[in-house]
């Protein structure tokens, strides 16, 4: 990565849409080789610190690729594809949302519509102005549709999966039907109890959710699940975590009125799932639901479970650009 001048960045720098500041942190070392940035986001209704990752091939740039993580996750969880990605020419930005990771905690908004407003802040800051790839997984997919759909014009192609999408039959029978695998659904939207009763249990609540929903378990390892604990411990993290499930019922609601107003996503999307795990069940009917007919192709990564980027990555790059190459 190049050399940054750190006094220089972080001088306040003051436009129409917010203003930033900057600072490189290393964060610890099982991050490997990449290096947290650090920018702070300001505009009429929020302030922001958000982390992300940004890693570029040295010449021959064919496209930016943004991947937004999930839950229990951070950032990291790309750890495994970012270094192939960059190799095939790809500027690669991988943010931590708000509420996880290094980025702030605010106490409200975790709306997807506005999550991905979040990344075009970024992606402005970063003075990316041309289409991006935008890849989600687990409650990022969610983002990442909400992204593809409210901005199109800044998408070239959309990846999601491994999540019900608030607002379709699919989400709707993940909580009723799946009630008990999905459990979390409704315990995360409970005020204050949820992170009264996993506070200071982190480690054994996390990690239910690996060894519940992934195929190649020790893909995960006991560092990797450190690391998730250590974001996840964070005064204001646990909070943040369970607000991005408190705000289903608004995102339910704002994804069907946006279906009924403009349509269904237009944008050229793959549906992507791991192909030992369950929600490549409902993965065709769900997309059908919210994409216009002929935009969307459906790929499974084999050998996988929830945990795709993790438990295959070599099949999660492969999916990922054989479909933007398209």
């Amino acid at each position: 990565m190049p050399e940054i001048d750190k006094n220089a960045m972080l001088n306040n720098r003051d436009d129409i849409h917010y203003r930033m500041t900057i600072c490189m942190q290393k964060h610890s070392a099982v991050i490997m080789d990449y290096s947290y940035h650090i920018t702070s986001l300001e505009n009429a209704a929020d302030s922001l610190r958000i982390a992300y990752v940004d890693e570029q091939p040295a010449s021959h740039l064919k496209g930016v690729i943004v991947l937004i993580h999930g839950f229990p996750q951070t950032s990291y969880q790309y750890r495994k594809v970012i270094g192939p990605l960059v190799s095939a020419g790809y500027r690669v930005v991988v943010p931590d949302y708000r509420g996880a990771g290094l980025s702030s905690k605010p106490d409200s908004d975790f709306r997807k519509t506005t999550m991905a407003n979040d990344m075009i802040l970024l992606l402005d800051y970063l003075k990316i102005t041309d289409p991006v790839h935008i890849v989600g997984h687990d409650i990022g997919g969610m983002i990442a549709y909400a992204f593809a759909t409210r901005h199109a014009d800044r998408t070239a192609s959309l990846v999601w999966g491994e999540c019900p999408l608030p607002g379709t039959t699919a989400h709707e029978e993940d909580r009723t039907t799946h009630g008990v695998q999905q459990f979390h659904f409704l315990f995360h939207s409970v005020p204050d109890l949820p992170e009264a009763l996993v506070s200071g249990r982190e480690e054994i609540y996390l990690s239910h959710f690996f060894d519940k929903i992934s195929h190649r378990r020790l893909a995960i390892s006991k560092a990797d699940l450190d690391h998730y604990v250590e974001m996840y411990s964070r005064p204001g993290a646990l909070r943040c975590a369970f607000g991005v499930y408190r705000a289903f019922l608004t995102d339910a609601r704002e994804n069907r009125e946006w279906i009924e107003q403009h349509g269904k996503c237009k944008v050229k999307s793959l549906g992507l799932s791991g192909g030992e795990g369950r929600h490549k069940e409902t993965a065709l009917e769900m997309f059908e639901e919210v994409h216009e007919e002929g935009s969307v192709q459906i790929a499974e990564v084999p050998g996988s479970g929830h945990y795709v980027a993790e438990e295959n990555p070599d099949g999660f790059v492969q999916a990922i650009l054989s479909f933007i190459k398209q």
